[in-house]
């Protein structure tokens, strides 16, 4: 992921609200299939608490459930800054150093910085994505360098993301977008017996293992999001997409 300054990391996140709505796209994503009526729907924040609604059923989603920011009184802006100062750190970053740029007390920056370190070790982790009745979507995107040109591909790096619905995510720097890149980084990291989504690229077809894996497309050239079996890529798009600031 490229690397950014704190000038341009409170552009992207200038507020409280803006931290919520980069959450909410990265866990869930426009398109995620509410958990009580099971369909795929819009979800729109609510004014009188952290949380947004399914535009069919009215459920509730709570972004901030499940993570490392639950339960906790502290601006989720702060958060967001807090994970900046870690991911941009060469010498890590201790919890005096939290204390004296979040402004926050001695206790509240250790346990920040604690929480921080515990979720950055179970993102590191090698233990496989998915499983039987799991669902992983598979994206790729190019960061970095220049994009125009006939040649801006090469002065790209390809990442490949695999995100488990409800679980963690993975991101692999591979050579290219061919079969032999994304081959192994799908038997490796993928669990047996997952029922892996992606999009039209033909590489897929030739690098998901059948006998291993059940695998879903959704056509992105015929402006297919959502494809009719519930098959979509939406929330690692979205995580590709957004999560380069942090």
């Amino acid at each position: 992921m490229k690397q950014t300054n704190v000038r341009q990391f409170f552009l992207q996140f200038p507020t409280d609200e803006a931290c919520l709505e980069h959450l909410c796209n990265v866990r869930f994503g426009q398109g995620h299939e509410c958990p009580k009526c099971e369909r795929e729907a819009k979800w729109y924040r609510l004014q009188s608490e952290l949380a947004y609604s399914c535009q069919w059923c009215g459920h509730h989603i709570h972004p901030m459930v499940g993570s490392i920011f639950e339960k906790s009184r502290t601006p989720l802006q702060l958060w967001f800054y807090a994970i900046f100062l870690f991911t941009t750190s060469k010498h890590g970053v201790s919890g005096k150093e939290l204390e004296r740029q979040l402004g926050v007390t001695y206790k509240t920056a250790w346990r920040m910085a604690k929480l921080i370190r515990e979720h950055m070790a179970d993102l590191d982790s090698e233990a496989p994505l998915g499983g039987a009745g799991k669902v992983v979507e598979v994206d790729e995107t190019f960061v970095g360098g220049k994009t125009t040109g006939i040649d801006w591909r090469k002065r790209k790096s390809v990442v490949m993301g695999m995100m488990e619905r409800g679980g963690n995510v993975m991101l692999k720097v591979v050579p290219d977008q061919t079969r032999s890149s994304l081959m192994p980084q799908i038997d490796d990291n993928i669990a047996t017996g997952t029922e892996i989504h992606t999009d039209e690229l033909r590489t897929y077809n030739k690098a998901i293992s059948v006998e291993r894996y059940t695998h879903l497309t959704v056509n992105h050239s015929q402006d297919e999001y959502v494809g009719p079996n519930g098959e979509t890529t939406n929330s690692i798009e979205n995580f590709l997409g957004t999560s380069s600031a942090l």
